[in-house]
């Protein structure tokens, strides 16, 4: 039988999703398995390893069901990036792994930056200083759990505990593991320096593969576990927001992402290193290169939590449809959208959200549009120095996930960044670039790139900046741009007094 079809897994925070692929891009096949969370204490988000395992089991099981395990010549993983697990050399987990929202380890990223250097931190691996990074949860373990610490064996994100499970190697993707922020980033090795300032020793790191490279077969157990026949190929694939950036087409220069999830990740792909406090810098699910990123947490999170807290459960068709007769500016109200922290480009764990501007006259169609500007305008702000600088000029913004299915926020998008917006319309862009790096690896395509192009759709919806209302957005940006430098001591004494 013909081997005509990849799958790409997708672990994501809430669901593990098997995707199969046909060389030309279309989607043949899923299956879905969640994934439970739990918050033992505020801040605090973990998740069992073994649950990352059964639900791929259960995902695979499902989309074998729908098409013969032999069609399959080869699979890759995109994952949650900065969720990581600590085991031992058999993959038990000596501890539930920490989630990426974990927060846990305030303390320990000040430490580690004063001691080190911010900027030399960031020079190094990319990342400015900022608690999400997983070289500071693995201060807070030796500090705080010692006895457990001393008994791991492995270090590993979701993409490298899998590839154990499915091929018996502790193997990693460089694009998965430089959001740990232990990996120099144009060596694309583990840093020696960030280690030893961690006090890690490099044993427990995982083998460091680039994405599209073969990594290792499926074995006889996991064979017997998932349904995929016994030496199917498994191909290095990359962290999900990476992977997105190749779903989304955005693997050269003058091409930007926006991915409109429950965060909002945009990028752009520099061929060449670079580093800013603005955003973070990524190793691209590609040929080479870097993604300078930003990201803010609060994307559909927020969303939901105005539909359930302050909307009454209106859906978003009522919300957006009230939205529209509001004018640019809501009515005088600004929303600074910090409710999970602000990363790009403050990089304050302690930030809040704040509403600004409402009087009597308000409606909720306003706060509604408030929110939905102020989630674009403060990635604009970040998205502007990446930008600068990737030294391409920005020709369109590719929009995928959720929230590019509302017409106004891709035209709020456009405006404000004065910039073409196109929608995919694949649903399941970091699947796809997971997908990409199978082709490539089992020889359908020379490179990632001509992968990308042959997989990704080209037929996109266009949403045009409007000239009247870019001028406005300008004006409005100045107002916006200033907010947050006038609040966060105000908002740093607040937190330290709701937190005594």
């Amino acid at each position: 039988m013909q081997q005509d079809l990849v799958i790409g897994i997708d672990s994501s925070t809430s669901a593990t999703k098997a995707t199969v692929w046909s060389a030309d891009g279309v989607l043949v096949a899923e299956g879905r398995e969640s994934i439970p969370m739990t918050k033992p204490a505020p801040g605090r988000f973990e998740q069992d390893p073994a649950d990352w395992w059964g639900s791929t089991v259960a995902a695979l099981r499902a989309v074998l069901a729908q098409i013969d395990p032999a069609r399959i010549a080869g699979m890759s993983i995109s994952n949650q990036r900065e969720t990581f697990g600590v085991f031992r050399e058999d993959g038990t987990s000596v501890r539930p792994a920490m989630v990426w929202l974990d927060q846990r380890a305030i303390d320990e990223t000040e430490a580690l930056a004063q001691r080190v250097g911010a900027d030399k931190i960031r020079a190094i691996c990319g990342k400015p200083v900022d608690v999400i990074v997983p070289i500071n949860r693995m201060i807070w373990l030796q500090d705080n759990e010692p006895e457990r610490f001393k008994t791991i064996d492995r270090y590993a994100d979701v993409h490298g505990f899998l590839t154990k499970r499915l091929t018996g190697r502790w193997v990693t993707s460089t694009a998965s593991a430089d959001p740990s922020g232990m990996l120099n980033l144009q060596s694309l090795d583990w840093s020696a320096e960030l280690l030893q300032a961690a006090n890690l020793p490099a044993a427990i790191m995982p083998t460091l593969a680039r994405p599209g490279e073969v990594i290792g077969e499926i074995t006889r157990d996991a064979s017997e576990a998932t349904g995929l026949l016994t030496g199917t190929v498994l191909i290095a694939g990359g962290g999900d927001g990476q992977c997105a950036a190749t779903g989304a087409g955005a693997t050269e220069p003058g091409v930007a992402y926006m991915n409109l999830g429950t965060a909002v990740v945009a990028g752009v792909y520099s061929p060449t290193y670079g580093h800013d406090q603005a955003f973070r810098t990524e190793s691209a699910v590609g040929d080479g290169g870097y993604i300078f990123e930003t990201v803010l947490k609060s994307g559909a999170f927020l969303i939901d939590w105005f539909q359930r807290e302050l909307a009454s459960g209106a859906s978003l068709p009522e919300l957006e449809a009230e939205a529209l007769t509001s004018p640019i500016g809501s009515g005088g109200i600004t929303l600074l959208p910090f409710w999970q922290g602000s990363m790009t480009p403050h990089w304050d764990a302690k930030a809040r959200g704040v509403i600004a501007g409402i009087s009597g006259s308000s409606k909720r169609g306003d706060i509604y549009r408030a929110l939905l500007e102020g989630l674009v305008l403060d990635q604009a702000f970040a998205l502007d120095k990446a930008v600068a600088a990737s030294g391409a000029k920005i020709e369109r913004i590719v929009a995928i996930g959720g929230g590019a299915g509302s017409s106004l926020l891709l035209q709020i998008i456009a405006d404000a960044t004065d910039t073409p917006v196109f929608r995919a319309e694949v649903a399941e862009a970091s699947a796809l670039g997971a997908a990409a790096c199978a082709a490539k690896g089992v020889g359908w395509f020379q490179s990632l790139s001509e992968a990308a192009r042959a997989m990704t759709p080209d037929d996109l919806s266009e949403t045009k900046p409007i000239r009247a209302n870019v001028k406005r957005y300008a004006e409005l940006r100045a107002i916006y741009d200033d907010l947050w430098p006038a609040l966060s001591d105000w908002n740093a004494r607040m937190w330290s007094f709701a937190n005594q």
